[in-house]
């Protein structure tokens, strides 16, 4: 589904990503992680083009997104709650708007997700009513509500009370059972663990090793791998 070749970022004179490569088949659970500054929120940013590349491919389904002629819009879903609007109408507005649903279907569907996730009483609810944890809930089904063919995830869990990480986990989990392709930067190593098909590990702008999460938390091969997952799997 996705094709990375030799993906280069610099801000300035600091270089960021130094040629990542990478294959992320459909139905795939990528889980990104490393330590901070190693690149791999750019990476991920860098997917659908809300940090453009300077080097570098980028194939989706065939489509080279890099190139100045393809419309990121058609690619692209950004994930944003409208203080303004109930959680219904937050999540129904881009189906009907986008892709021409009735407000009775988009209803309907939106009123079967929030079920879903446990807020099937929220619809009528106001984003400023909602917990951190009822909020990121919220985003994951409203991105679900226009049908993306992969779903990114930056850390989801990092501004959340730990209380609230798990409920928000919990929906992730079964997504990923749910064959629906997702890349996620997290430190949760027991969800990467649990939901990954391949476990990729960043480190100075490089992709220094990717592999099934078995292999790769039991036996890492590069000594930098190593020394990360001692620290951090005490």
């Amino acid at each position: 589904m996705i094709t990375v070749s030799n993906l280069c970022k610099s801000f300035g004179g600091l270089e960021v990503l130094k040629g990542v490569n990478v294959e992320i088949d459909k139905g795939d659970v990528i889980c990104v992680i490393g330590p901070s500054g190693s690149g791999k929120s750019t990476f991920l940013r860098c997917l659908n083009l809300l940090e453009v590349p300077t080097g570098g491919q980028i194939l989706f389904n065939g489509v080279d997104i890099t190139d100045k002629s393809c419309n990121i819009n058609l690619h692209r879903q950004k994930i944003n709650l409208f203080p303004h609007m109930t959680i219904l109408r937050n999540m129904t507005l881009a189906p009907v708007k986008l892709l021409h649903k009735s407000q009775e279907e988009a209803d309907a569907q939106a009123l079967k997700l929030l079920q879903r996730v446990g807020l099937g009483d929220r619809g009528n609810a106001y984003p400023a009513q909602l917990s951190g944890g009822q909020k990121q809930r919220v985003a994951i089904v409203r991105a679900l509500m226009m049908e993306p063919e992969v779903m990114l995830f930056d850390e989801p869990t990092s501004a959340l009370d730990p209380e609230m990480v798990q409920e928000v986990l919990d929906i992730m989990i079964e997504l990923g059972h749910d064959n629906i392709t997702m890349v996620v930067v997290t430190h949760e190593m027991g969800f990467a663990r649990e939901v990954a098909d391949r476990v990729v590990f960043c480190d100075g702008g490089y992709i220094l090793e990717q592999g099934t999460p078995e292999h790769f938390f039991t036996n890492p091969q590069n000594e930098r791998t190593k020394a990360f997952l001692s620290k951090i799997l005490r």
